[in-house]
């Protein structure tokens, strides 16, 4: 699964690197070194210039909350669990299906943490768990292949400006090799000459499951990072400084 990344790049970088053409970023937000469900991020989609528009879909950078809130949902407290969609599931499942046939973003990441159950036990008598911090050989922007929704608040009136809720979940996919032995899954990664395609609101379905592949081994890298980063109220570039297996695990 992937509960826990960083994303500390700016929107006018991220603009650059995506090739945006309409930011919706109403104010930056602050460099999180620790994004946990629920928080606001950036993500990538491509919608047309407004809902009743008949221009093509330009490419937008938004801000949206982590954790899924279907278009039928009562009650938005359902995304709080739904922050991960299975990549061998998510064509199908009725949370999700919508979203992925016209919903599709990427959610811009440093890498993403993974927790490794060690020998070691807690005073409870539970494993204690090595937090790992997962990111591109090259220190590049991690693109992760992600859903998003639009939900209508029903108590809010129809000039409330907040009355439409924008929230995503990541796609998950098995691990590569080099990582399954921190964790058995990791989010879908999209490579860049196929963002245009995944973010595309009328691409075929069969051509979008052709991209979900898992990762080719050895795009990624994994070392070990404070237990802070186990506290989500711990926040900033220290969470993602490597530290000595060994005190790791004191």
């Amino acid at each position: 699964m992937c509960g826990r990344y960083a994303s500390s790049r700016r929107p006018e970088d991220l603009i650059e690197e995506f090739e945006v053409v309409d930011n919706r970023v109403p104010s930056p937000l602050e460099a999180d070194y620790n994004v946990a469900p629920t928080k606001e991020v950036y993500a990538v989609v491509e919608r047309p210039p407004s809902r009743d528009s008949e221009e093509p879909a330009r490419r937008q950078l938004r801000v949206l909350r982590w954790g899924l809130v279907p278009s039928w949902a009562k009650d938005p407290s359902i995304g709080n669990r739904m922050i991960n969609a299975r990549m061998e599931t998510v064509a199908e499942k009725p949370a999700y299906k919508r979203a992925f046939a016209k919903r599709r973003c990427l959610l811009p990441a440093d890498g993403y943490f993974e927790w490794y159950p060690t020998s070691q036990l807690t005073k409870s008598g539970k494993p204690r768990k090595q937090p790992f911090f997962i990111r591109p050989l090259d220190h590049g922007t991690l693109a992760m292949a992600g859903l998003y929704e639009i939900w209508r608040d029903p108590t809010r009136d129809d000039d409330d400006p907040d009355r439409f809720r924008w929230t995503c979940t990541v796609l998950t996919t098995q691990a590569e090799d080099s990582l399954g032995h921190i964790h058995d899954r990791m989010p879908m990664m999209v490579e860049p000459e196929r963002w245009a395609q995944w973010l595309d609101p009328d691409a075929a379905r069969g051509s979008l499951l052709d991209l979900l592949v898992p990762a080719a081994p050895g795009r990624l890298e994994a070392y070990p990072v404070s237990t802070l980063v186990s506290n989500v109220r711990n926040n900033g570039p220290e969470l993602l400084a490597p530290i000595p297996l060994d005190e790791g695990l004191a």
